[in-house]
């Protein structure tokens, strides 16, 4: 009998063959190795060092196509490998092999699903670490401590795809949560992963906080922005910057440092204000700052643009309305509801932990669809 189930994983290992060919096409995964070949051949030259931004901005292309050209070669390995492990026991008839065999196909099934939404992510920024902005709606407590389970689900996600992430800045809620934090997530396509994740973030669920124990709905606004490495894309004007130093302290109200390091800047033309106090040094916090600021110019340019072409104008995630909504988590019915698909998953504790991955895939393949829609009208 388990030469029967071989069988049947065997075929369902060799139709993956063609889908890998296409996405080594998709994902530029040949000109990415002799992109890679020519960097490598640059550092060598002599004086490559003494440029400090252009190096590093050059080792940190380095290392995307190194991570992108390591997972799809490991995504093939495996393949290999696990249909090996499969004739090898299929021809032997050893069923002592036909759980790692089963376990082989659901990870490459896995794999292949994160390669292929990676393809999608071709945007100008999509390679990028994010920056992720939150600030609790009206309601108070109730809506800080949304807010905080948000942080976390974030942070659970970046943890669970290898990524990592700094604390940037944090201000306590009233009595318990957040009432808004900053935090840089590092990993290949972070910001193409989570672009989406752009906008309000409801909740319905029964107040802890209410002796009544009354159903409550509370609102969450996300902003989701690329982190620019390099400013001198986007001109900043020196006088156009106001800049305002004060002590850190962290999540939890636990003191970062007894200085006045911390910084905040205020960009007078639009009104945007950031600040960083993950760092010890003013210098470094305000450098941080810089490239927030950065970032969110290069957002309000793109919803200009976005305005300019289709008429419609993005949502203000800053503002933190109910009728921006682009999520609802209902906790008294266990279900997570993003408006902009139709999608409804029944499994919002694991959504939580940060298992987002069904949700930013079927909004990345939807993104798609309409931008060759578009390009096609």
């Amino acid at each position: 009998m388990a030469v029967i189930e071989y069988d049947a994983y065997k075929q369902k290992l060799l139709a993956l063959e063609p889908t890998l060919k296409e996405l080594e096409q998709a994902l530029n995964i040949e000109p990415a190795r002799k992109e890679l070949a020519e960097l490598q051949i640059e550092t060598e030259q002599e004086g490559f060092w003494n440029d400090v931004e252009r190096s590093q901005r050059i080792a940190q292309k380095i290392k995307r196509l190194e991570n992108k050209i390591k997972k799809y070669d490991h995504l093939v390995t495996d393949w290999e490998d696990t249909l090996t492990l499969c004739e090898m026991a299929q021809e032997e008839d050893d069923a002592s092999q036909l759980d790692e065999v089963a376990s082989g196909y659901e990870t490459l099934e896995k794999e292949v699903g994160d390669r292929r939404l990676a393809a999608l992510l071709t945007g100008e920024y999509d390679a990028n670490n994010a920056i992720l902005t939150f600030h609790a709606g009206a309601g108070g407590t109730e809506a800080q401590d949304w807010t905080e389970m948000l942080y976390r689900m974030y942070t659970r996600w970046a943890e669970r795809h290898g990524f990592t992430y700094q604390l940037l800045d944090y201000e306590d809620g009233d009595e318990a949560g957040i009432k808004s934090a900053s935090i840089l997530i590092e990993g290949d396509n972070a910001y193409g992963y989570l672009k989406s994740e752009n906008g309000v973030h409801r909740l319905v669920r029964v107040s802890p906080f209410d002796a009544n124990a009354r159903r409550q709905t509370s609102f969450s606004a996300l902003e989701v922005m690329p982190e620019i490495e390099d400013d001198s894309e986007i001109e900043i004007r020196p006088e156009e910057i106001e800049m305002q130093v004060f002590r850190s302290s962290g999540a939890g109200g636990q003191h970062i440092n007894k200085t006045s390091s911390a910084v905040r800047l205020i960009h007078k033309p639009t009104g945007i204000v950031v600040a960083c106090q993950e760092e010890r040094s003013q210098i470094q916090n305000r450098e941080k700052c810089m490239r927030m600021l950065a970032s969110k110019l290069y957002e309000m340019e793109q919803e200009r643009l976005d305005s300019e072409v289709t008429g419609l104008r993005r949502s203000q995630v800053g503002t933190g309305m109910r009728n921006e909504r682009i999520r609802t988590y209902n906790f008294p019915q266990g279900r997570v509801t993003d408006h902009r698909v139709g999608l409804t998953l029944y499994r919002i504790d694991a959504i939580m932990d940060g298992d987002l991955d069904e949700i930013i895939n079927a909004l990345a393949t939807a993104d798609q669809a309409e931008k060759l829609k578009n390009a096609h009208q």
